[in-house]
């Protein structure tokens, strides 16, 4: 097993940019980094700013870190869970493939110990900014391909692959003790998610995929999304109808004879997602109306 990392040691300070594929515009690169630090539980943080939301889990033996932002935001993540604790980071878990979600994998220490599903290694292989061996470390250290566990009890930490949706390898990271669950992008904010058809994504299997999170995980009250506030296991819950939702509509569109074009300028949801952004209405229409074509 790798030997865990002092806090204060500080590597790889001038990280370079993650490729493309982030969920959301990265902030222009000498904008400040500045990080805020909130409690979601006993010994579970949530920081955010510079791209998803990284949480951090206090361990008895160290902490365990979910998604590291884009490139440059280690030293802030760094920094701000030094400020709830002095025990080391031991191991880094991303939900996917996105540099926004492990841009700074390669700011952390080599004896930090990187966790994802087996589809999401592939992905982070073949990423344009983790070539070379540099950068190796950056790179997984351990996959799963449909459950895994980490550590035990009150530190236990659940791992969850259900298929293909934001991408192919989305990992649900649950807390169990604290029945918080990390849901990564699969569930970024309650709005159209990004649908990554180049790194194995589906639209058509994307509710499916939520629906069996709903079943297959239990417990959970709390829910930290990809990018927005802390919320509740209800509002996932909700998410997975509005994705079924939108699914539905887009299939009775193409079923109807209309194009994309024309489902795009008539579509409609129930009036409980009212609330719901649609700024990725056009991109996921076209997206699934092509995926239908090849079944």
């Amino acid at each position: 097993m790798r030997r865990t990392v002092v806090l204060g040691l500080l590597v790889g300070a001038g990280a370079t940019a993650m490729a493309a594929g982030a969920s959301l515009q990265p902030p222009a690169a000498d904008a400040p980094k500045v990080a805020e630090i909130e409690k979601v539980k006993d010994n579970l943080f949530m920081i955010t700013g510079g791209g998803g939301n990284t949480a951090a889990f206090i361990t008895q033996t160290g902490v365990v870190v979910v998604d590291t932002k884009l490139a440059g935001w280690g030293p802030a993540i760094l920094e701000k869970i030094k400020g709830v604790t002095d025990k080391p980071i031991t191991t880094i878990i991303n939900t996917h493939t996105h540099g926004d979600h492990v841009g700074s994998n390669e700011f952390f220490d080599p004896s930090v110990e990187i966790v994802v599903q087996e589809n999401t290694a592939a992905n982070m292989a073949k990423m344009p900014a983790l070539q070379g061996p540099e950068k190796k470390h950056a790179l997984a250290d351990k996959t799963y391909k449909d459950k895994l566990s980490l550590g035990s009890g009150a530190d236990k930490v659940d791992l969850y692959y259900f298929g293909a949706a934001h991408t192919n390898g989305d990992t649900f990271v649950v807390f169990p003790a604290l029945k918080v669950m990390h849901a990564g992008d699969v569930f970024p904010r309650k709005g159209t998610p990004l649908i990554d058809v180049n790194n194995g994504a589906s639209g058509v299997a994307y509710p499916e995929t939520i629906a069996k999170a709903v079943e297959g995980i239990k417990g959970v009250e709390t829910v930290i999304p990809g990018h927005s506030a802390v919320t509740d296991w209800a509002a996932f819950v909700e998410f997975g109808e509005f994705n079924k939702e939108f699914l539905a509509a887009t299939q009775a569109a193409k079923k109807a004879g209309k194009t994309a074009e024309q489902a795009i300028a008539e579509f409609k949801l129930p009036e409980k997602f009212s609330a719901y952004q649609m700024t990725g209405l056009k991109d996921n229409v076209t997206k699934i109306y092509a995926e239908l074509d090849k079944k």
